[in-house]
């Protein structure tokens, strides 16, 4: 409505006003950029002075003491006039800083500060990011180790298939979870500074301002590339980092997009067999008009946040193919949006799985209920070798046991009964001699293989090695506040 304030009259991100962690909001937050920015001159100021420019100690005093005063208002008034972003807070550092004023932004170029200060960003949102990654692994390893041991139908082609255990399903999940957290630390480590190049990355106004002396250009780049965190630069780039670098990052994300979806996936599925159940709080509720529904809402939100994540990476790969020679222009409002709600939406992602690993609930009942509607006909084959060692004729007990199924799978699927057919296994005087035999046979813990091993050595093996890295950082449940 015209003339009226309210917050709810303009759009807002739901990443960041329903799903993602005020760190991870922070970490693209105008305030980061900024600030940044200006610890980014001053740095460059610091190394300047250090190798032997005309900078006095109380410019880069001036510079430190307003990193964070920061005048939005003004800043606006001068991106509007001058159209340039990094311009407009040159001239609102200079105006508190009137002393320093001269020196601010000695030689650099606009992505000194752009560009740096995302490979910063990018840095501190995989820092963000891999304690929660770590923190999902544990807690799906700790249900892993838990439900280890519980028979369950396994399924190929959503069709029930040999018996699995619910721990050896978890561990497949967690495997993927593994794979993430090696591909994000890979990406983070990845990462390089661009550091103190120039406009199209040669460096000439520094060879400029130090009269030719590449050594001095050499050590200012690596002063700055060590004041900002980083181990190294990029040897070469034109005015702007490779935005294939862009492409890595995102790429990551969105593969651990797909291992959320495929974990909440067999959730969802497993829920509407009511075999296994997400958290669900007591004031819950699943439907307006049903209020029976138990929705897996939690883990339809990660479906729909990862769907969101996995369709980002075509953005990068579009802007790094078409940054013609040193740069384009057109890759900054791509990156404006496709960077943020990249980190966001992972960071949303990851927030509620944790909390959906935190409450899983298993229902044994259901799913012995469902093995034994599956679990006769899988073991035709055990009771076909019991009877030969009893003395019987292969292809004769295949032949009761065929016609047994074949009646016992009639009664199910024309007239929607139960799995009879151990009851006419027992009532028929061919299998009289392993009748003692047929409830041992029919012991789902004997059809699950190495399951429960498998998990232990995985858990021992692989995932305890990755856990010690987070050491002080798995603590802490999630509560989700919508």
């Amino acid at each position: 409505m015209a003339g009226s304030s309210s917050v709810h009259d303009n759009y807002r991100n739901p990443l960041a006003t329903r799903y993602a962690s005020k760190e991870m909001s922070f970490n693209f937050s105008e305030n980061k950029k900024f600030v940044t920015w200006r610890k980014l001159w001053m740095y460059l100021a610091k190394a300047e002075k250090e190798l032997g420019l005309p900078i006095t100690d109380e410019q880069i005093t001036e510079m430190e003491s307003n990193l964070i005063n920061i005048d939005y208002d003004q800043a606006a008034r001068e991106e509007k006039e001058t159209r340039h972003d990094v311009m407009a807070h040159v001239r609102t550092f200079a105006s508190v800083c009137p002393t320093a004023a001269p020196i601010i932004h000695l030689g650099a170029t606009s992505c000194y500060v752009g560009d740096n200060t995302d490979l910063i960003v990018l840095r501190d949102g995989f820092d963000i990011l891999l304690p929660k990654v770590a923190r999902c692994i544990h807690r799906f390893a700790k249900f892993a180790r838990e439900q280890k041991d519980q028979p369950t139908l396994g399924f190929t082609h959503l069709q029930p298939a040999q018996l699995t255990t619910v721990g050896k399903r978890a561990s497949l999940w967690v495997q993927e979870l593994l794979m993430d957290e090696q591909a994000i630390s890979r990406a983070r480590g990845d990462l390089r500074f661009r550091g103190v190049k120039g406009t199209t990355g040669t460096q000439a106004s520094f060879l400029q301002l130090f009269e030719g002396n590449h050594e001095q250009v050499k050590k200012l780049d690596a002063l700055v590339t060590q004041m900002a965190g980083f181990e190294q630069s990029y040897t070469v780039c034109g005015q702007t980092y490779s935005r294939k670098v862009d492409v890595e990052c995102l790429n990551v994300l969105a593969s651990l997009g797909a291992t959320a979806h495929k974990i909440c996936t067999d959730i969802r599925l497993l829920a509407s067999m009511k075999e296994l159940e997400e958290p669900f709080e007591s004031s819950q509720i699943g439907s307006s008009a049903m209020p029976y529904k138990r929705n897996p809402m939690r883990s339809e939100r990660c479906c729909a946040l990862a769907r969101f994540l996995m369709a980002l990476p075509p953005n990068a790969l579009n802007t790094s193919a078409t940054q013609w020679m040193e740069r384009t222009l057109d890759d900054s409002a791509n990156r404006r949006l496709s960077l943020a709600e990249s980190f966001l939406t992972a960071d949303s992602l990851l927030t509620t799985l944790q909390n959906i690993s935190e409450g899983l609930v298993v229902y044994p009942k259901v799913i012995q209920r469902h093995i034994s509607q599956e679990l006769p006909f899988m073991a035709s084959e055990n009771i076909i070798m019991a009877m030969v060692k009893a003395g019987g004729s292969r292809q004769e007990c295949h032949e009761e046991i065929r016609v047994l199924s074949q009646a016992a799978g009639n009664k199910i699927k024309q007239e929607g009964g139960e799995n009879d057919l151990v009851e006419r296994i027992k009532a028929s005087p061919y299998f009289m001699p392993i009748h003692n035999q047929i409830d041992e046979l029919l012991d789902p813990t004997t059809f699950i293989g190495r399951a429960p091993q498998q998990v232990e050595e995985f858990l021992r093996y692989e995932v305890e090695p990755v856990l010690k890295k987070y050491e002080g950082k798995l603590g802490g449940a999630v509560t989700l506040t919508i």
